[in-house]
């Protein structure tokens, strides 16, 4: 199975996880809270139960215990000091300041198989360090932490999808000037720079996304490959459908 990974939507860095955690822990708690009034909590001599005010919404999490481990056999990770791996994590609960200038820590998505795409925020991080070096560095950290899903916005999924519209089909780049040479390429020169897939049963645009553009890349990118190949629903893409891949060049430096 892939890795846990988060995405960090802003930038489009991928940050994996060294080990896929053994168990994950998922908690909804609905909009309820016990109804008070200005003197404090509502109280009688009837009540069965307390008083509840029903305020919408509500609050998913899921927890998860990471583990870190630079002296495994076989690990390609060449690092001596296990919180190289970790700091990353840790970065992903700390608040920056936004236009508004509130502190808010970066949104991100939480990415494992094919089952889980969550956005949301890591709102707390602990981490034990617990094997030692004789210099003193910490070689294995496990990692928990608690992540809360948060609800996409309309207006920047639709800034998204425009961003995305903005960007050039293939008829488009060919009556485009090249950057490079300042004249237009002909339909040939534009069919050798493109790469072609043949989709597979499971895969995902997202995962093609990644796989293509790499840390290059923008998430959101899926959605153009989407329209560039005219793919009207992408979660039932026949298995051997082929996809034309575009190299980012030809996006006159998008994201």
């Amino acid at each position: 199975m892939e890795r846990v990974a988060f995405l960090i939507e802003e930038t489009g860095e991928r940050l994996a996880c060294m080990l896929n955690p053994e168990a994950l822990v998922v908690r909804r708690l609905a909009g309820v809270r016990p109804r008070r009034s200005a003197g404090g909590a509502l109280t009688g001599a009837g009540l069965a139960d307390d008083a509840l005010l029903f305020t919408g919404g509500g609050m998913t999490e899921l927890h998860l215990n990471l583990l870190f481990d630079v002296t495994l056999a076989g690990s390609s990770t060449q690092v001596e000091d296990v919180r190289d791996l970790t700091y990353p994590l840790w970065q992903l609960a700390e608040n920056a300041a936004d236009e508004q200038n509130y502190g808010r820590p970066p949104l991100v998505r939480f990415v494992w198989g094919k089952s889980w795409n969550i956005p949301g925020i890591v709102s707390a991080v602990a981490e034990r360090l617990d094997y030692f070096a004789p210099g003193g560095q910490p070689l294995r950290s496990w990692l928990s932490m608690r992540f809360l899903r948060v609800a996409e916005s309309t207006s920047s999924l639709l800034a998204e999808r425009q961003a995305v519209r903005s960007i050039p089909l293939p008829e488009e780049l060919a009556r485009q000037p090249s950057t490079q040479t300042g004249t237009t390429p002909t339909t040939h020169a534009l069919e050798a720079e493109l790469q072609v897939h043949q989709f597979a049963a499971g895969e995902r645009l997202d995962q093609l996304e990644h796989r293509y553009y790499g840390y290059l890349g923008h998430p959101m990118l899926w959605r153009w490959l989407a329209r560039f190949n005219d793919i009207v629903d992408p979660l039932h893409i026949p298995p051997g459908t082929l996809l034309q891949i575009p190299p980012l060049s030809l996006l006159g430096g998008k994201r």
